[in-house]
């Protein structure tokens, strides 16, 4: 069983990290990573990863992973931004200002803003700086708390 996990975290990664247009290249990649399995296999794998192969639109097709576990490592790599950058919040009103390490600013402002943050309306990025704007009726205390939902490692 571990051999099989380990075999399907070895395709969803070679997926995520290669353009492959058919079985036979992905069966490649795996004997040349020490796994020896079938076309019968794979594509049971497959089916279970739940790969779909999409267009590209003009020279053919490849294997791509379901839209939502994409989603869901974007919205990893936010979190994980968000976390390694924030150092301190603060607000007065509506306008609240989130200090970062040192040229975390940036990634940190675009994280916010692809996590679909309902109660920020937008940021403005400087170095170790973001200036963050709530939206009319929400306060640093529903901010906090979506914040506590998303990012549990962020107190205030």
């Amino acid at each position: 069983m571990k051999q099989r996990l380990n075999r399907l975290t070895a395709v969803r990664e070679m997926i995520k990290k290669n353009r492959i247009e058919n079985q036979d290249t992905l069966l490649q990649m795996l004997k040349e990573e020490g796994y020896d399995v079938t076309q019968a296999t794979l594509s049971r794998d497959l089916k279970m990863l739940k790969v779909g192969k999409i267009s590209d639109g003009w020279s053919g097709y490849y294997y791509s992973l379901p839209v939502t576990e994409a989603h869901k490592d974007a919205e990893n790599s936010f979190e994980l931004d968000i976390r390694r950058g924030i150092v301190s919040l603060e607000f007065n009103g509506n306008m609240g200002v989130i200090k970062t390490r040192q040229g975390h600013a940036n990634s940190v402002a675009f994280a916010l803003d692809a996590i679909g943050m309902p109660e920020i309306l937008g940021t403005i990025a400087g170095d170790d700086t973001i200036f963050v704007l709530l939206r009319e009726g929400m306060t640093k205390e529903d901010l906090l708390e979506d914040f506590r939902k998303k990012v549990p490692e962020i107190e205030q």
